[in-house]
């Protein structure tokens, strides 16, 4: 069988959970004996930052003959340099304008939007056809538009679900305009399969969604026992947050609020994140208000997590929206307990409350938790042995195989 995976944006260079599932399935269906190849469409060089099974083949099918017109981004100079001051606002001024032309000449937002589409959908239409899959997996339902926009594929498609399924073509967490919107929605009709993350899921699809809908959670993967956290005594302990440091969304700024409350009156823990993000000058700046330098840590990037967590005592977590977070499912396989917040999706589906961590409603809530798991050693290692208990089956073979079997229906149907 032949197996194409679309990520049409953020595939080369990413280092998020998409990506990295796109290549734990690429892996895994070439482990299989499966021809497979995964397609992107991005104007950038660049490779997987996973690692390939070698008969994977990634494909970029960018192309300047694929016509798109846009509008210049808007700067806006905060600095206090005059002369910088009025370059930038005569470079904006030049930019707003050419902007107002080509908005113009499209006939407004939606209209470029969909011209901008309906060009990058028929190239891969001609690219689908000259590969000729047996099978097409989406890892977005974006990437599913990309494809399928006035476009008749005769491929079944399964689409990958990363998320709670109405993040996907609502603007519940981001603006989208009623255009792309509806467009969103309408493409769920293609597909002959969808995979969700948790049951609860099924009742955020779209109405007009009648194909197959099968739960597959996500997998751990490069975990092992022997590295689960030991919880012993030490001169100095760790709360650790793995993830992209992105306020909006993984709203690091909550968690250094609530260690600030603790850090006077529990001198021996330390906060530390690892991750990259464009919100690190923020957060930076913030840690250094409240003059806790030596105390909160921002590390970058680390190819190598387990050992991260495997170091730590507490995963804090304050998502403001996830859907299954791998950082967090890594935490727990290791032993970790946990803090996030009651209202994330995802988080709310893994952490059990008072069982294996706490889920707070708020940075008060979240501050006091973090206090209840450093003060008790004993409840740090029962509810990071319930975490372990929780997550440890959801391993590579366990998952993929619910995938084959996906895959295997929908090409048999």
């Amino acid at each position: 069988m032949k197996i194409l995976l679309i990520q049409h944006q953020d595939f080369i260079n990413g280092t998020g959970g998409t990506e990295k599932i796109c290549v734990f399935l690429a892996n895994g269906f070439a482990a299989s004996g499966h021809g497979v190849v995964i397609g992107t469409n991005q104007n950038v060089q660049g490779g997987s930052m996973f690692a390939l099974h070698p008969n994977v083949v990634l494909t970029n099918i960018y192309s300047d003959n694929i016509v798109q017109r846009d509008l210049t981004p808007l700067f806006n100079y905060r600095g206090k340099n005059p002369f910088l001051w009025i370059k930038y606002k005569l470079e904006k001024k030049v930019a707003k304008a050419k902007n107002r032309r080509i908005l113009k000449k499209m006939g407004g937002k939606d209209a470029l939007y969909v011209s901008n589409l309906r060009a990058r959908a028929k190239a891969w239409k001609a690219y689908i056809e000259q590969l000729q899959p047996d099978l097409i997996i989406t890892m977005t339902i974006a990437s599913l538009l990309e494809i399928t926009y006035e476009n008749q594929l005769h491929v079944p498609i399964i689409n990958s679900t990363n998320g709670r399924p109405d993040h996907d073509f609502t603007d519940v967490l981001w603006y989208r305009s009623e255009v792309e919107m509806r467009l969103l929605k309408e493409s769920y009709k293609h597909l002959q399969a969808i995979q969700i993350l948790f049951d609860s899921y099924q009742s955020y699809l779209p109405d007009n969604f009648k194909g197959i809908c099968e739960t597959i959670p996500n997998p751990v993967l490069g975990m092992r026992e022997q590295d689960m956290v030991t919880h012993e005594n030490k001169k100095r302990y760790k709360i650790i947050h793995l993830g992209r440091l992105a306020c909006s969304h993984k709203q690091q700024h909550l968690l250094i609020d609530a260690f600030a409350r603790l850090a006077d009156t529990h001198q021996d823990w330390d906060l530390e994140f690892w991750g990259e993000g464009d919100d690190y000058t923020r957060l930076l700046k913030q840690i250094r208000n409240l003059k806790l330098q030596q105390r909160i840590f921002l590390r970058g990037f680390t190819d190598a997590p387990s050992s991260k967590l495997k170091e730590a005592d507490i995963f804090a977590f304050p998502s403001r929206h996830e859907g299954f977070p791998l950082a967090l499912a890594e935490a727990m396989y290791l032993g970790l307990p946990s803090v996030g917040l009651s209202d994330c999706c995802g988080v709310n589906e893994m952490i059990v409350h008072g069982v294996n961590g706490y889920l707070a409603e708020d940075v008060y809530g979240l501050s006091e938790y973090l206090k209840e798991l450093m003060d008790n050693p004993e409840k740090r290692l029962l509810f990071g042995q319930k975490a372990h208990e929780t997550i440890k089956h959801y391993d590579f073979d366990f998952v993929f195989d619910k995938w084959e079997k996906l895959a295997n229906s929908v090409v048999k149907a």
